[in-house]
């Protein structure tokens, strides 16, 4: 009986009209926001600029995740590093904190690179997929800890205050990390089953 996760999918009759439908109900959505907007007089300048960054950003990740098969991963990882660079700008913009690109690289790659191949593989059922994703995203997530750590916390590149939440936070977030690295390497692993090879 199969469980439905494949380590491989076969390519071969997977280009149904699924991809292209959703990829035509986002272009109608776009199509209604933008147009709605016009006609209301809405200032999508309040929405921040860095909302001009996430927006595209979204709208590949999507169609990258709708097209299901690997050829969509070409599309939704550039999706995802346009969206983690918008929302990091986002926050950013936000806080006056610019000089935290020191460490946030890491969250746009490799982070978003493995959190776009994350939910690829949770989408279309691909344990390879999903093994991979999480430890690139654990990869980036690590390296922005690190490098925050030192950067915020050591060489204060931002100049924190003492009761500035991002001091406790950084830390928190090693922990929470390490604590989530050493239950994961405790857990009992499913054994791949060896097929004999024919000589």
């Amino acid at each position: 009986m199969k469980s439905g996760w494949q380590e491989r999918r076969d390519l071969e009759g997977r280009d149904g009209p699924g991809g292209a439908a959703v990829v035509g109900l986002l272009l109608v959505a776009v199509g209604i926001f933008f147009l709605g907007s016009e006609l209301l007089g809405a200032d999508l300048n309040g929405l921040g600029w860095p909302a001009f960054v996430i927006a595209p950003g979204l709208f590949l990740l999507v169609m990258g995740l709708a097209i299901p098969h690997e050829g969509g991963l070409g599309v939704a990882i550039p999706g995802g590093i346009l969206t983690s660079i918008g929302l990091v700008l986002a926050l950013q913009n936000a806080t006056g904190a610019y000089a935290s690109w020191v460490y946030c690289w890491a969250l746009v790659a490799p982070g978003s690179v493995g959190a776009a191949i994350l939910l690829f593989g949770l989408l279309h059922r691909r344990r390879d997929l999903v093994d991979s994703g999480l430890q690139t995203t654990a990869t980036g997530v690590g390296l922005f800890v690190a490098f925050g750590l030192l950067f915020e916390n050591v060489m204060g590149v931002d100049d924190l205050q003492p009761d500035d939440p991002m001091r406790v936070a950084l830390p928190l977030i090693a922990v929470a990390l390490g604590v989530a690295i050493v239950v994961w390497n405790l857990l009992p692993r499913p054994r791949s089953q060896s097929k004999p090879r024919a000589d």
